[in-house]
């Protein structure tokens, strides 16, 4: 029974995690622009991310959230204008030329990258609002800390990978030459559509 759960949950989040979105978005940008390695510390900054959501479900974060609807309301919008700030500076920087490291110049600190990662996807209280309703659905009450930890294990696992994987493809020499070479349309498209995601984050 919990082996069945377990791969259910996983099958839930593989299809949402792969939907994109906003963390899609800053992570194929950021390997194209600084590579893989960089980008890489995104994705691990994302799969922290997302085990503190699933966390927060797991503990009932979304019971407080619809005992306190106004939490659920602000941390909404908060995550909202973040993501819009982004897109802002995606806009406004557009024309610039990138500013690619040097050779044997120092890249972007890792830790860096893994922060900004967490702050994007942490921004976006959504994944709490997922797993509740899938570990409401789904997890048996008498389900043991154990199988609970392997699937806080799973999740990080599943975003993280993903989007190592879209870390990848987007620093190889075709796609991010494409990105560089019409880097002022595409940051303008990402950062559209970034900013519509957030608003409608902190709108719905």
């Amino acid at each position: 029974m919990a082996l069945t759960v377990f791969l259910t949950i996983w099958l839930a989040h593989m299809a949402a995690v792969i939907s994109p979105g906003p963390s899609f978005i800053v992570c194929a940008r950021v390997a194209a622009a600084e590579g893989f390695r960089i980008a890489a510390g995104v994705a691990l900054g994302f799969g922290i991310a997302v085990v503190l959501w699933a966390a927060a479900a797991l503990a009932g974060a979304t019971v407080l959230f619809s005992l306190v609807p106004a939490l659920y309301t602000g941390l909404k919008v908060v995550g909202g204008l973040v993501l819009v700030y982004i897109a802002i500076q995606m806009w406004r920087h557009a024309a610039e030329p990138l500013d690619l490291p040097a050779a044997g110049a120092a890249p972007r600190a890792f830790k860096d990258a893994v922060r900004y990662g967490f702050t994007t996807f942490a921004a976006n209280p959504k994944p709490a609002v997922f797993f509740g309703a899938v570990f409401v659905g789904l997890l048996p009450h008498d389900l043991s800390v154990t199988w609970r930890l392997l699937i806080l294990a799973m999740v990080a696992v599943n975003e993280t990978g993903w989007y190592l994987l879209v870390a990848r493809v987007f620093s190889l020499p075709r796609p991010r030459a494409a990105y560089l070479g019409l880097k002022t349309v595409m940051d303008r498209v990402f950062g559209t559509v970034l900013a519509v995601l957030g608003i409608e984050i902190a709108l719905h």
